[in-house]
């Protein structure tokens, strides 16, 4: 068995390059179906991968807890808007000295300003760098790192002292490098700060400003950035995934306590995990692969139909081989197997040109947003596994028109 079907293999190479030209634009046809199949998948793996690296430095383990959105319905039964209590200061202090779960790091913010002007000299930012308050611990629960210079020191949060860490596009707009902007003292609002440190890029993805931002002691502040709707956002670091779910369990209790809310009663603030976001935009995407799979079997139709047509070629020029074959002996099984193999050898030659390509393709995507390497081995499995399909597809037809042929009508023909 084993040696009749390499003997099929061989022929079928003999066969196609007989017949090169017409073999190699079918090759291709279903490279480019499969190229564009594996090719945008991969490219979404790319993706994949570059959001869930993103939101892992924002923390993969970090929950937060922040007030809670009015929601505002329209039309005739429509409720009328319902306003929660913004979460206090010594709110957030209380949850921050009761929680104690084991392994967790916890840490209070403020959004200060989002529009605010940094000034350094003659040098001055457009108003659009957010200034966040922070304590000590938001580095570890945000996913920032330092760059150069320090953090917050606990003197600085008791004192209120007036300093800042930059964010790189804060940092840019006033300082040519990272080192030079260390210990100046740049104005923020109408008030005075010195750099204490800068921080290392993180990018603004979707939105968020990683890197216009500049960081501030969380009393610095409540002290030059006061305001009666000032509500404070309580991150939490959890020490692995797996107590993830206890550790949410627990700070809603927790919070719930501190807020009065009585049992039955919804919660009156929100409670969500960092990488919600991450999870969302990656369903977005299953849209797209659904998009670039439906392309991609439409590709291949067309080369199958192709491959079809090359086939019944081939046995119409190839009908005095068939006849003289049958007459020393070839069953019916046999010519119909030659001709089936010969089909998905093409096939296969074409899926592996398309899956070198499309990898190769979508990894140029990949060095762009600086993930490794990737190969979406389950979507490479699959065009090789569809690319047999395809060639039985293509190939059943001629093969049985084949193996039907009269041996002696065949051996007369010219």
């Amino acid at each position: 068995m084993n040696r009749l079907l390499f003997e099929n293999i061989r022929i079928s190479f003999q066969s196609i390059r007989s017949q090169l030209l017409r073999t190699i634009l079918t090759i291709l046809i279903i490279a480019i179906g499969i190229m564009a199949l594996v090719g945008i998948l991969t490219s979404i793996e790319v993706i994949k991968s570059s959001i869930n690296g993103k939101f892992t430095n924002m923390g993969a383990n970090t929950f937060t807890i922040r007030n809670k959105e009015s929601n505002v319905r329209f039309g005739k039964n429509g409720n009328s808007p319902k306003n929660y209590k913004t979460i206090s200061y010594e709110e957030a202090q209380r949850f921050k000295n009761q929680y104690a779960f084991p392994g967790t790091l916890s840490s209070i913010s403020v959004r200060a300003s989002s529009i605010a002007t940094l000034k350094y000299r003659s040098q001055k930012s457009n108003p659009n760098i957010g200034i966040t308050g922070a304590d000590e611990f938001y580095l570890n629960t945000s996913g920032y790192e330092i760059e150069m210079g320090r953090n917050f020191s606990t003197q600085d949060l008791l004192l209120g002292t007036n300093v800042i860490l930059l964010g790189q596009d804060a940092r840019k707009a006033l300082f040519a490098k990272s080192d030079s902007a260390l210990n100046k003292e740049i104005t923020v609002g109408s008030a005075k700060y010195k750099v204490i440190g800068v921080l290392k890029e993180k990018g603004n993805a979707s939105g968020f400003g990683g890197d216009k931002i500049g960081m501030i002691p969380l009393t610095s502040a409540r002290k030059d950035f006061s305001s009666s709707d000032m509500s404070y956002t309580i991150s939490v670091l959890a020490p692995s995934a797996a107590y993830m779910e206890a550790s949410l369990a627990e700070a809603t209790g927790i919070m719930r306590t501190i807020r009065r809310i009585p049992v039955g009663k919804e919660d009156n603030f929100d409670l969500s995990k960092s990488d919600n976001l991450a999870l969302m935009l990656i369903e977005n995407l299953q849209k797209v692969t659904i998009g670039a799979t439906i392309i991609g079997f439409i590709t291949l139709l067309g080369a199958a139909i192709g491959l079809m047509n090359i086939m019944l070629v081939s046995v119409n020029e190839r009908t005095r081989e068939i006849g003289v074959r049958k007459a020393l002996g070839a069953t019916r099984l046999f010519i119909r197997r030659q001709f089936l193999i010969e089909a998905i050898v093409i096939c296969q030659l074409g899926g592996l040109l398309g899956i070198v390509l499309g990898v190769s393709a979508g990894n140029l995507l990949a060095l762009q947003f600086g993930v490794g390497f990737i190969i979406p081995w389950g979507w490479v499995t699959g065009g090789i596994l569809l690319c047999v399909g395809v060639g039985i597809t293509a190939g059943i037809y001629p093969a049985i028109k084949a193996s039907r042929l009269d041996p002696i009508e065949a051996l007369r023909t010219e």
